[in-house]
């Protein structure tokens, strides 16, 4: 890594103790995503940690190399590699990058070092992994349960919150991808949502134009989970411009 000044914009590596974040200091690596890179593959041991900065990564089942739906969503509040965290070395499902991002990376030998070695470390980072046990199985229940309207809204809701702006760089075919449904059927959901004047939808992108409509939109949908981040880990401190940055090197 350069020798400049480089800024954690990670919750989690701003929020754990100073002495964990210097047990991880030596082995942060600053690195770029592309799109659809992949960070985890289901069935493989997991090689890196990656705590993202900004962008987002997309948490996949697949049943079929044709048939794959979005289960959980990562941003810069949290982190892949739960399996170590939990004591496994493998990955259960897919996570690669939804939107290109920055991440902060750490090799998953002196990670998992690092949780052995340290009594508050793994403590610390279990409390986002029951978090985002939380998130996954709100959205399995949702997406059997609930309209696509509904669930377009809490998606565009969640990416919102990891996301600086309202714009959202996103296709309708890789929204189909994400959540289990055909192509169509999310462009005239987009539509429809559109037509109340919550959002503006243009090729490649959706631009958030009433937060508090998509919240009407979503009802109970959306509000638990994120409830429940900021009982375990806190706030989401990192949209907000006079965030404390830990610095990286």
């Amino acid at each position: 890594m350069d020798h400049q000044i480089l800024q954690a914009k990670s919750e989690l590596l701003r929020r754990m103790s100073v002495d964990d974040f210097e047990r991880l200091k030596p082995y942060l690596e600053s690195v770029f995503l592309e799109l659809r890179a992949p960070l985890e593959t289901a069935g493989q041991k997991i090689e890196a940690v990656y705590f993202l900065e900004s962008g987002l990564a997309s948490v996949v089942a697949r049943t079929s190399a044709k048939t794959e739906a979005e289960v959980g969503i990562i941003g810069f509040e949290g982190m892949t590699g739960s399996a170590l965290v939990m004591g496994d070395d493998q990955a259960t499902l897919d996570c690669y990058v939804q939107s290109t991002s920055e991440a902060v990376r750490v090799a998953a030998a002196p990670f998992v070092e690092a949780l052995e070695d340290s009594p508050t470390l793994r403590p610390f980072l279990l409390r986002y992994v029951q978090y985002f046990h939380v998130q996954t199985s709100y959205t399995a229940t949702i997406n059997a349960r609930q309209s696509l309207e509904v669930r377009l809204a809490r998606w565009l809701l969640m990416c919102s919150d990891r996301t600086v702006g309202d714009r959202l760089l996103i296709t309708h075919e890789f929204l189909s991808i994400m959540l289990g449904v055909r192509r169509p059927g999310v462009t005239v959901g987009l539509q429809m949502i559109e037509s109340y004047g919550y959002i503006r939808a243009r090729r490649g992108e959706v631009t958030i134009r009433d937060r508090n409509g998509l919240l009407k939109l979503a009802q109970e949908t959306y509000g638990p989970p994120e409830a429940q981040y900021r009982r375990l880990v806190g706030d989401l401190g990192s949209k907000h411009p006079a965030r404390q940055e830990r610095p990286l090197a």
